[in-house]
């Protein structure tokens, strides 16, 4: 990889972080992760990442609340976000606040292997 591109991960599972830490950066990306959500959106809008992947139920904000706040900041409403959570995604009401805050995909992390996720971000970020 050419430039590398930076990718913050929050997540407040340490196995899921740990691997996809480990994934991503063994392809040439600096990750840099976040356990929660208050800490994920600071490191956000401190360290402007090429893209972000997120949880939705955290503790301190939730990914929701997160992604709502990047979306109001002049960088955040264009950063790819990536939610990867375990709710399913029937919830009609929350499927239209996700797609009112245009995440770039959303994931069921259960339904998602650990290539699958590599290769969206590299497509997403024009490494394809």
């Amino acid at each position: 990889m050419e430039n590398k591109k930076i990718l913050l991960i929050i997540e407040d599972e340490k196995p899921i972080r740990d691997v996809l830490h480990t994934k991503l950066e063994s392809e040439g990306f600096t990750v840099i992760e976040a356990e929660d959500g208050k800490k994920g959106l600071d490191l956000s809008l401190e360290k402007h990442p090429d893209l972000i992947l997120l949880d939705l139920v955290m503790p301190k904000i939730d990914g929701m609340n997160v992604l709502r706040k990047l979306r109001g900041d002049s960088w955040g409403k264009t950063v790819p976000v990536i939610i990867l959570t375990n709710l399913p995604s029937e919830d009609e009401g929350r499927n239209r606040d996700i797609t009112e805050l245009e995440p770039t995909y959303y994931f069921v992390k259960l339904d998602k292997g650990i290539e699958e996720i590599s290769d969206k971000i590299k497509e997403r970020l024009g490494l394809l």
